[in-house]
């Protein structure tokens, strides 16, 4: 169900939009959960920003960035300082808009794990929703590492019964071999033609990526991969509101600690888990 300031709406009726938003609002009609919008602009920006998604991954897909390991991360360095633990920190005096779309335009220079790549897609569509100039003053100390976020883009990660076009959902693979670490599984941007996108993979159904991580398990292993019902999305209402209210942006914001674990194709629940602990320690 959508509601929009408390009123039920039959938004496929309601709204001119295209084919990726009405496969959107589709599933949104079909969940058993609520889906409320203070008004029909969030519903909107949400929207568009699902659809910024989507294609963010297709056009990765058919860039020339490669998947590896942390180990043999690369960037263009023109924009990025490469860090020992394989992670993409912003050069000083660069304007973050340019280095993401840079990742884009110049992809043949870069090599990231499947985890960053989710990050990456997401930064890229909120950039195409808000512009650069809204972009450049929420993200500022822009980090790429894993599932490491800038606070403003308000990473949801949850267990749900459902997911949407422009989730990122996780196929796991239980018994994957240690000598194989980054098929421990896929972190896949789900895209509008109930096909998934995850970095150095053609978009595959679920099927076909759990054929492809039992194929590649360790030897006698029983257990086969499995979609998860881990689901993680950025705040679209947390994102709504910074760029339509102007919010100003602290001379200093506080952010996220980073855990550099070295383990390809994480899930952001065990990332989240791995900060957990780190924080505790």
């Amino acid at each position: 169900m959508i509601q929009v300031a408390g009123v039920p709406i039959q938004a496929n009726s309601q709204l001119n939009v295209g084919s990726t938003e009405r496969a959107i609002l589709q599933k949104m009609q079909k969940a058993g959960v609520q889906y409320s919008y203070p008004s029909i602009n969030a519903l909107m920006f949400e929207l568009k920003t699902r659809k910024n998604i989507v294609e963010s991954a297709i056009d990765m897909n058919d860039g020339e960035a490669r998947f590896t390991t942390f180990e043999y991360a690369r960037c263009n360095t023109e924009y990025w300082n490469l860090t020992e633990a394989g992670g993409f920190r912003l050069k000083n005096n660069v304007q973050p808009s340019t280095a993401i779309r840079d990742i884009y335009t110049n992809s043949s220079q870069y090599a990231f794990d499947c985890a960053t790549a989710c990050v990456i897609i997401f930064y890229y569509a909120i950039l195409n929703s808000v512009g650069d100039r809204v972009f450049n003053r929420l993200f500022q100390e822009l980090y790429l590492y894993s599932w490491h976020t800038d606070p403003d883009l308000g990473l949801n990660t949850f267990y749900g019964d459902h997911f949407l076009p422009g989730d990122v959902i996780y196929i796991n693979n239980p018994e994957f071999s240690k000598k194989t670490p980054w098929f421990r599984g896929i972190n896949a941007v789900v895209l509008d033609d109930n096909t998934l996108f995850g970095h150095g993979f053609e978009p595959w159904t679920a099927e076909q990526m759990i054929q492809f991580l039992n194929e590649n398990r360790k030897p006698d292993s029983n257990q086969s991969a499995y979609v998860t019902n881990l689901v993680s999305r950025p705040s679209f209402n947390h994102l709504f509101q910074s760029t339509s209210f102007q919010r100003e942006i602290a001379a200093y914001k506080k952010q996220t600690k980073i855990v550099h674990h070295n383990k390809p194709s994480l899930s952001c629940f065990h990332y989240l888990y791995f900060l957990t602990k780190t924080y505790k320690m």
